[in-house]
C-alpha cells in the first residue's frame, strides 16, 4: 500500500451496498494516518460469525479426503474461488446443546445460545430465559475499546423476543445467536436502513461533520440525565441502587463512545447511500447485509459482527434455485433423498452468500493486505443431521487470514467427541483476546489451524 497525506474527497460515492453503491476502498481513500498504523506488524484483528440454521444435508458436507487435497462436496463448491482462504472443520461436537432428561424435545430452543457460549440453555417460554455470554461478546470485551459500537449482530429474519418459538423455549432463544451475559441476549437487526443508522446516525450520510455533530448534542442530553440520576443515590434501596449503577454504566459507555466519535471524526470513510429497507429477494438482502459488515470493518466502526444468515426454524423456500417447500420442513427430511437433496441446495446457495462476504472482504485494502487478511469469519451451522437435531459433527469453515495467524487451503478432521468451545478458545487466541475459559471447554484444540 502506498502511503500519502492526499486522500480522495470523502463524497466520493462507494457502490455495492445494493444496486446503487459499488466502488471498493482505493488507497487515496485512506487517511495517511490509517493507513501507516495498519501497517504496524500487529495489524487490527477482526472476527464475523455467520451462522446457519437448521444444520446441513446428511452427506453433502464433509470430504472424504483430509489435508489439502480434499474434493469440494456439493455444500462446499462455492467455496472453490475462496478455497486457498478456507478450512474446512469436521468432528467437532457441542454437548451443551444436547437435551437432559425431562426437558422439552424442542432441538431448535436449545441449540443457538450453545453454540457460541457451550452453556446449556435454561427450558422456559417466559422471560427467565439463561444461557451464557457467547465468544463474539468476549471478542468485543476485548476488541471493542477502540471502536464506536462495541459488535454488530444481524439477522435476516424479523428481531422480536416475544412468544414461543420451539417446544418449551422462548423465541429469544432462536432468535439471537449473541448474548452479552447469561440474561442478556443481543438483539439482531434485519433492517439495513436500521443498521446503517446504528453505525452512522439518524442522518442518512456518512459525513463525519453531520455524524459528529449528533453525537456532540447526545453528550449535552446525557449530561443533563446524569445530573438528574445523580441526586437519587441516597434514597435508593440496595437493588435498585445496583439498577442505578448499571444504568450509569451504560452512560459511562456511550460518553466513552462520544469521544472516540470526536476524535475519529477526521477518518475518512466513503459516503454511502443509506438503505431504503429491506429488500424484495434473498440474494440481495443478505449481499446487502454483509455489505454493511464489511464497510463497517472498512470505516473501524467495530471490530466483531455476528449474522444469523438463516435462524432455527426458518420456514423461508427459495423457489430461485428450485426449491419451494420451506427450509424447516425440508431439513426434518426422515431420510428421503429428495429432500435431502434439496436441503443440500438450500445449504450450497448460503454457501455461495458467504462467499460474496469473503470476496468482499478481499477486495478491501487494509494495511499491507487486505480486511481478509486480518480477519477470522467463523460460519456454521449448531447442527450435524438436522432430522435428529443432532449438535454433533457440526459442518464448520474457518476463514481469513487473522494478521497471519490461519493457514487455508485444508480439511481437518477431529476426533469424534472433540469439544466445539475447545475450538473457540482458539480462535480467541488467535484474535489475541485472552480467556481461561468457555462453557464446558477443557483447553485448546491440539491440532493447529496453522
Amino acid at each position: 500500500m502506498y502511503i500519502t497525506s492526499k486522500a480522495l474527497p470523502r463524497r466520493t460515492v462507494l457502490r455495492g451496498l445494493g444496486a446503487t453503491i459499488g466502488l471498493p476502498l482505493l488507497n487515496s481513500m485512506v487517511p495517511a494516518m490509517t493507513a501507516l498504523a495498519r501497517t504496524a506488524a500487529d495489524p487490527v484483528r477482526r472476527f464475523a460469525t455467520v451462522y446457519v440454521g437448521n444444520g446441513a444435508a446428511v452427506g453433502y458436507f464433509t470430504p472424504e479426503q483430509e489435508g489439502a487435497g480434499y474434493e469440494l462436496t456439493p455444500i462446499l463448491e462455492p467455496l472453490a474461488p475462496m478455497r486457498d482462504r478456507a478450512l474446512v472443520l469436521t468432528g467437532i461436537d457441542n454437548p451443551p446443546a444436547l437435551a437432559l432428561e425431562g426437558e422439552p424435545r424442542g432441538g431448535h430452543g436449545r441449540i443457538p445460545s450453545a453454540f457460541m457460549s457451550g452453556i446449556h440453555a435454561k427450558p422456559t417460554i417466559g422471560a427467565d430465559y439463561q444461557s451464557g455470554i457467547t465468544i463474539d461478546q468476549i471478542a468485543a470485551n476485548h476488541l471493542g475499546d477502540d471502536t464506536q459500537l462495541r459488535s454488530l449482530e444481524l439477522s435476516m429474519d424479523s428481531p422480536e423476543f416475544g412468544g414461543t418459538c420451539d417446544t418449551g423455549f422462548a423465541c429469544v432463544y432462536t432468535n439471537t445467536l449473541s448474548w452479552r451475559g447469561p440474561t442478556t441476549p443481543q438483539p439482531m437487526q434485519n433492517n439495513p436502513r436500521l443498521v446503517f443508522e446504528r453505525m452512522f446516525g439518524e442522518g442518512g450520510t456518512t459525513d463525519p461533520a453531520v455524524r459528529l455533530a449528533r453525537w456532540r448534542q447526545r453528550a449535552s442530553i446525557l449530561d443533563s440525565v446524569r445530573d438528574k440520576v445523580d441526586g437519587l443515590g441516597g434514597t435508593l434501596d440496595p437493588e435498585d441502587r445496583a439498577k442505578l449503577d448499571e444504568y450509569l454504566e451504560a452512560i459511562r459507555n456511550i460518553e466513552r463512545r462520544i469521544q472516540l466519535a470526536e476524535e475519529q471524526s477526521d477518518r475518512e470513510i466513503p459516503e454511502v447511500i443509506q438503505p431504503a429497507g429491506v429488500p424484495a429477494t434473498f440474494a440481495e438482502h443478505a449481499e446487502l447485509m454483509f455489505d454493511l459488515q464489511v464497510l463497517a470493518f472498512q470505516a473501524d466502526l467495530t471490530r466483531v459482527t455476528t449474522f444469523m444468515l438463516a435462524r432455527e426454524l426458518s420456514g423461508r423456500a427459495y423457489p430461485e434455485i428450485g426449491v419451494s417447500e420451506g427450509f424447516h420442513a425440508i431439513s426434518h427430511h426422515g431420510n428421503n433423498p429428495e429432500k435431502i437433496a434439496d436441503q443440500a441446495k438450500i445449504n450450497a446457495y448460503h454457501t455461495a452468500k458467504v462467499v460474496y462476504f469473503l470476496e468482499r472482504l478481499q477486495s478491501v485494502p487494509d494495511g499491507d493486505g487486505t480486511l481478509l487478511d486480518n480477519s477470522l469469519v467463523l460460519f456454521g451451522s449448531g447442527m450435524g443431521n438436522s432430522n435428529e437435531h443432532d449438535p454433533r459433527q457440526l459442518p464448520l469453515v474457518l476463514a481469513g487470514g487473522v494478521g497471519g495467524r490461519l493457514k487455508g487451503g485444508r480439511h481437518i478432521r477431529y476426533p469424534s467427541g472433540t469439544r466445539l468451545t475447545n475450538l473457540h478458545m482458539t480462535l480467541l487466541a488467535k484474535l489475541g483476546v485472552p480467556v481461561e475459559s468457555i462453557g464446558d471447554s477443557t483447553g485448546h484444540l491440539e491440532v493447529g489451524l496453522l
